[in-house]
This record gives structure tokens, sequence and C-alpha cells, in this order.
């Protein structure tokens, strides 16, 4: 845990991009008890101005020696920078919490989501893995009725909007969609395919099983984090014309019978989750509607007819909050207890 102080000098490194911006906003929202914010990111960025609580921040260089004094680095920078600049973040005497899949499956890093295995993130050793937005919303919702009935398999399909990918991904889409609605063609420069009006069943890269690593990143996280090894998970990870949120169509397998109902019940119960669900009225959880809120919303519940002992859910989560700044700043809250 973070030394108890009344408040902490705090490094944000990928300041300047879509989810280190969330990261300053939500560490502003939730009143954090920053003393010092130290925005970091490449030398492209260096010298910008960004607005934390009122003052306007100078972005720093991210570099190794970045890190004194700082008592918390929320990383948000690439797998590959976090490789290269947590580890002396950690030597500088910083708590790291990492939002790359760089340490996801070290054996050695807690993988923490807050209403799933908060006792994790006491047995770091300088750094935590923030998992993957995808998996995020559907652990949240998973562990409810895991902890009820047991789950034996999952099969989840997402729908991933394109600010997953970055700025340069939201930018295409709305390129795209003026081009298209212009009767002009399109340019194709971040997806290998044109991602207006249209979806792409391709998210990072693929593997030797035919896979990609997204979807593998679903199957082995859910597992970490659930602490499950015997949990059964297969996905699909879809690249979807939405700027902002990701859906998920979720299909679940208990060991014992559990009706819908039920899981309304419990999932209305449990903390970080809003069901919201009543289809007679058109009234299910929508990507338009989900972002910038914190809770994952899920709708949509009903019993699979083709099994003993099967439910659906329609899970809808802010990619960029939940999905990733949020879920940082939690665990940071957890460390602060």
């Amino acid at each position: 845990m973070l030394k108890k102080k009344a408040k902490y000098k705090v490094a944000v490194a990928g300041a300047t991009g879509a989810v280190g911006r969330e990261m300053l906003e939500i560490l502003e929202e939730r009143s954090f008890p920053v003393s010092e914010l130290v925005p970091l990111a490449s030398e492209r960025s260096e010298g910008e101005r960004l607005d934390f609580r009122g003052k306007s921040v100078i972005v720093r260089r991210l570099s190794k020696e970045s890190f004194e004094g700082v008592d918390l680095a929320l990383f948000s920078a690439g797998g590959e920078r976090s490789l290269e600049f947590a580890p002396a973040a950690v030597k500088a005497g910083a708590v790291v919490i990492d939002n790359s899949s760089a340490f996801r499956m070290d054996p050695q890093v807690p993988l923490v989501v807050p209403e799933v295995n908060a006792p994790a993130a006491g047995r770091h050793r300088g750094i935590i893995a923030n998992p993957n937005c995808s998996t995020i919303a559907l652990v949240v919702a998973l562990k409810p009725i895991h902890d009820a009935v047991k789950i034996k398999r999952v099969v989840v399909t997402t729908f991933q909007s394109v600010s997953g990918t970055g700025k340069k991904a939201i930018d295409e889409l709305a390129q795209q969609t003026v081009a298209l609605l212009n009767f002009r063609d399109v340019e194709t420069k971040v997806y290998p395919h044109q991602i207006a009006f249209n979806c792409l069943p391709h998210i990072d890269a693929f593997l030797e099983n035919g896979y990609t690593k997204e979807e593998m990143k679903m199957v082995n996280e859910a597992k970490k984090i659930m602490e499950d090894d015997s949990l059964r998970v297969t996905a699909t990870a879809v690249r979807v014309p939405v700027f902002r949120c990701h859906s998920e169509s979720v299909n679940i397998e208990t060991e014992k019978k559990i009706s819908a109902n039920e899981v309304r019940a419990l999932l209305s119960a449990a903390p970080g989750i809003v069901v919201f669900d009543d289809p007679k009225k058109n009234l299910y959880p929508l990507a338009i509607d989900t972002a910038g809120k914190d809770d994952t919303y899920v709708g949509r519940i009903r019993e699979d007819e083709s099994v003993a002992n099967g439910i659906n859910l329609w899970i809808v989560s802010d990619n960029l909050r939940k999905g990733a700044a949020l879920n940082a700043v939690q665990i940071a809250e957890l460390l602060i207890k």
C-alpha cells in the first residue's frame, strides 16, 4: 500500500491521450488527494498545457527521471513505454497502476477490478495492472452470478467502439462518414478496412489459434481476475462504427439453475452495476446513453432455452471511464484506504 499521507504526488504517463485526459478529469471529479500533478507524455506533446483543478499544468517529457518524489504513477502510454518506464517509477518509490497489457498476465502483478477482487491490490510489488476494457465490463457482471451459482462457461461477443483504438481512429471514423455521405472515396489508415458503416471482426493481431490478441486477453484475464482457472471463456471481438462505449453479448452457463429474475436481483444489488432492462418499453443499455457514465449497464437478461442452466446478458460500459481511467483511479483509492 501507499504510505499514508494527506495528499499524494501523482504522475500520469500518457496524459495527453484519450485515457490520460480522462484520468485527469476523474481525479478531479472524485477529489483524489493530489498534492502535485505531473503530466507526462512523449516529446511530441512536451510543453502542452492541460487544465487540472482550474490551473494550467505543463506536460513534461516521459523519462526514467520523471518520477522523483512521485507517490503514485498512472500509466496509459502503451505497453512498450510501460515496460521501459514503469520499473523506473517503482525504483523511485512510486506505485504504478498500468493500463496497458504489459504486466497483466505476470503472476507477480495483481490484475484488479475493485468490485471483483479488491484484496488482490494489497498483494502488489510496486505494479498493479488495469485489465482490458472489455474484460472489466464482463467480470463486473459475472462476479455476482459466479458467487451465487458458479459459472462454468462464458461465450462473449464484443461490439467495441473506435475510441478503444485512440484519437486517430475516432478521427478516421468521422472523416470516412463525412466522405461517404458526400459520395467521396474513403481513406483507410488506422484499420485494415473501412470502419464507417461497417463491422470488423478483427481487433489486434491474429494468433496461431485463429483468435486475436484482444479475444485471448478476455479469456485469460477473466480467469485471473475471477481467480478460477476452471472457468471456460471464449470470445469474438468486433470493432463497430461507434465513437464511444463498448457493448457485449454474453451467454453464461452455470452449475446450478438461476432464473432471469434472480439474476436481475443479484445484479441490481451489486456495486458498479445498473440493471436497465424493460424490453416491452424498449429499455435496454445503449452506447449513446452510457457514454460518460461510471457504472456498467446490464439488460436483455433472459434465460437461454437451449441449455439447462443458461443466461443471456447485454452489457454496455464506457470504455474510457470504467474500462480504463475510472478503474485505475478506483484502484488508487483502494491503495490510499
